[in-house]
């Protein structure tokens, strides 16, 4: 393993002095890696200024002329760094600093699929991708029912590898064979859901996701996920959510659960979100529907 090659592939969009912080963190990685990718998404800040100076060997930049969301920023950067074949990609946003033996720790664990574990800047565990993810049971209307932080509560108690069923692309590292099997990134959910679907597909196509419980990232920022649902970012949500089931519930009942979340959404929004919510979840599940689909296998 020592001699596969990575190349980690970043993601921003104006949010330059945590990029700043992030680039520091990757120049003091132990184990340098072969290849650093950052995928500007059209930033309007000083993102441009922040990459010129970066104390980063090996830094590449792809500038898009507009922005791609998460989902195409890491569809772009990861077909780049499958391109110029490389053994393994490492995926992050730009809100994480890792721990300076953290990508050591990654490559030498000889698994396709990893995950390094989040913490906050106090220590305190807060990794968030799901040890079980329900798309089978029609009752269980968040599929996510397990969690490395709520099963573990802190990293010293977890063991030294903890099974996944998704992932975040935050921390995320594929191998080559991987991408070979299942194809890229879908650049279609633009945010949320992009690195469930990958991880979706890998567990089918006969992959296992490992946390590594000593790969270690910290998140510069606290979690936020409570979105305004009647804006933009709830009409991602909720489309997301359903394409998800769409494609790969496992049983007729499970395809039928968005419809049911989608009345009952529509139903409720008097008292919670208004009509702003209730015309998002409408687009949603018509878009959505047009989403049902799974990619087919691609690295182009």
């Amino acid at each position: 393993m020592t001699d596969e090659t990575v190349a980690i592939v970043v993601v921003t969009y104006n949010r330059a002095d945590l990029l700043a912080r992030m680039l520091e963190g990757l120049a003091a990685l132990e184990r340098q890696p072969d290849a650093v990718i950052v995928v500007d998404n059209a930033s309007t800040d000083h993102t441009p200024e922040v990459l010129a100076a970066a104390p980063v060997e090996q830094l590449e930049v792809l500038r898009s002329a507009e922005n791609l969301g998460g989902a195409g920023g890491f569809h772009h950067g990861v077909r780049e760094a499958y391109a110029r074949g490389f053994d393994r990609v490492w995926l992050m946003d730009d809100d994480v600093l890792p721990a300076p033996d953290c990508l050591t720790v990654l490559m030498d664990t000889d698994e396709d699929c990893l995950m390094a574990v989040r913490e906050d800047t106090a220590g305190h565990l807060v990794e968030k991708a799901a040890t079980r993810f329900d798309l089978r049971n029609p009752l269980a209307i968040r599929p996510k029912t397990g969690m490395v932080e709520t099963d573990f509560g802190s990293r010293d108690r977890m063991p030294e590898r903890v099974e996944l069923e998704n992932v975040a692309f935050e921390g995320f590292m594929v191998r080559r064979r991987v991408i070979d099997a299942i194809g890229l990134p879908d650049p279609s959910y633009f945010i949320f859901y992009d690195d469930v679907d990958f991880a979706v597909r890998a567990r089918r196509a006969g992959f296992r996701i490992w946390a590594v419980r000593d790969a270690v990232l910290v998140r510069q920022l606290d979690f936020d996920q409570q979105h305004d649902v009647s804006g933009w970012k709830g009409y991602y949500m909720y489309r997301n959510l359903f394409a998800v089931h769409l494609r790969y519930g496992e049983n007729a009942l499970v395809r039928l659960k968005p419809y049911l979340i989608a009345a009952m959404v529509v139903l409720l929004s008097p008292v919670r979100g208004g009509r702003g919510e209730a015309a998002n979840v409408i687009r949603a599940m018509r878009d959505a529907r047009g989403m049902r689909h799974a990619p087919a296998r691609s690295v182009d």
